[in-house]
């Protein structure tokens, strides 16, 4: 099985040498490139993949975020399996990541990957549950629901017969984050075409004239909520989906994350930077 998990990374950062994980720089255009040398990478010499070759859409990183590492495999990749996760965010078989000697020790290896599609045709972050939140409430609540409301009729127009799924999503409590995942190339690209058709819906009708950087981010963020809608259609179809832990490979500060959550949720007060 030839696999391919490819790695978002914007700056130099120490990154895990495995073999079937390769490391892709996000927001390239116009950047010098990241080595693996830098990366801390044994073995491979000279620049690592840029999101700016082949066909892509490198500059729209500081809207689309690391979905411009999902349009660069969708174009340009060939593999029997790809992914996706951050120099933040891996996939791995514990809940920490690793340990200060071994920081990647946890990290999903081929042989775990393997196997985990040798059953399943997709596999997704195990999922962020929010108790008093919707995903709608959440995303009102801390960025700006009409990005939603928006995407939603969007889908109307070019995907109907999904908006039983994408509703149900709303209403749900919890979600699959981070736009990771692990699929099958085949389900991959089909992926990749629904969600990339809808954005451009969302690009023609949203302004983002005079947004902050982190506001403008939008369309990665929508797309989060947009991958639970996707696979709980594929689920109907009866492909099997499998969760997995995201582990961090920073420290999190999880009481100021927390203490944002309940400022949103009780007194209206936006997200206005990453924890």
């Amino acid at each position: 099985m030839n696999i391919k998990i490819f790695v978002a990374a914007h700056k130099p950062c120490q990154l895990p040498d495995v073999s079937c994980y390769e490391p892709i720089q996000v927001g390239a255009k116009g950047k010098d490139s990241i080595t693996y040398e830098q990366l801390g990478i044994k073995g491979r010499e000279g620049a690592i993949i840029r999101d700016d070759a082949g066909e892509n859409i490198s500059e729209k990183n500081p809207f689309y975020c690391e979905l411009t590492a999902t349009y660069y495999i969708w174009k340009n990749v060939s593999a029997d399996v790809v992914g996706l996760c951050h120099y933040r965010r891996f996939f791995a078989n514990k809940k920490s990541l690793g340990t200060e000697e071994e920081p990647f020790k946890n990290v999903l290896s081929e042989e775990e990957i393997t196997k985990l599609m040798t059953d399943a045709d997709v596999v997704v972050p195990k999922r962020n549950k929010y108790f008093i939140e919707t995903l709608y409430s959440h995303y009102a609540h801390t960025l700006d629901g009409m990005h939603l409301d928006v995407a939603r009729e969007v889908m109307a127009q070019v995907y109907p017969e999904d908006l039983k799924y994408m509703d149900a999503i709303l209403s749900r409590t919890n979600g699959s984050m981070y736009n990771m995942c692990i699929m099958k190339k085949d389900i991959f690209d089909a992926y990749s075409q629904w969600l990339f058709d809808l954005l451009a819906g969302v690009e023609e009708r949203v302004d983002v004239t005079g947004l902050t950087a982190f506001q403008a981010r939008l369309f990665g963020r929508v797309s989060e909520i947009l991958m639970n809608v996707w696979i709980l259609k594929i689920q109907s179809e009866g492909k099997v989906v499998a969760e997995a832990n995201a582990a961090y490979s920073e420290k999190i500060n999880w009481f100021k994350k927390g203490w944002w959550f309940l400022e949103a949720k009780f007194f209206g007060k936006k997200y206005t930077k990453s924890a």
